[in-house]
This record gives C-alpha cells, structure tokens and sequence, in this order.
C-alpha cells in the first residue's frame, strides 16, 4: 500500500493574457493615418472628427495629425446629462 499523497492535477495556475488595452497615443502627440489612439472595451472615450471606431471599440486616426482628448458635456436620450471624454485629430495646418 503506498504512503504518499498522488500529485493529482490541481484546478489553479491558469490565467488569461492581458489585452493591452489603453491609451496608446496621449493629448498632444502627433498620429499618423489609420493609427490607433486608444484600445478599449466599451465607449469609456468617444470617437470626434477625424476618429473613427472599430469592431472592438478600438479608436484610430483617420488623418493624420495631433490628438486631443478633451472632456464634453453631452446629454443623454432620456435628458440627463453625461460627461464624455471626446477624442479627435486635428489635422496639421498648411
């Protein structure tokens, strides 16, 4: 008869990837044409002019030129207000 415990498998140890999620270009910086600005999951940044959103809620550059994120003051449809952060590209004056 055996007097030692069996290494059986345990149900711990697994864990999943991290995403990478966040911002990837900040306020100010300088963005190229179909670059990503920020990675996300849900609407937490809103997408403004020269932004576009992807499949994943993922926003990116449709010009290029400088981010801004700025906060803005919305109205929802049932009339109470809301605060959004708004991300655009302003595009480089010539």
């Amino acid at each position: 008869m055996a007097h030692t415990k069996s290494g059986g498998s345990t149900k711990l140890g697994r864990d999943s990837i991290s995403k990478r999620l966040g911002v990837k270009v900040n306020n100010g910086q300088t963005v190229n044409a179909g670059g990503v600005i920020i990675r996300q999951r849900g609407t937490y940044f809103s997408a403004g002019k020269n932004v576009r959103k992807g499949g994943d809620d993922t926003l990116y550059a449709v010009t290029a030129g400088t981010v801004r994120i700025a906060s803005k003051r919305k109205t929802r449809f049932d009339g109470t207000p809301a605060k959004i952060k708004l991300v655009t590209v302003e595009a480089p004056s010539k």
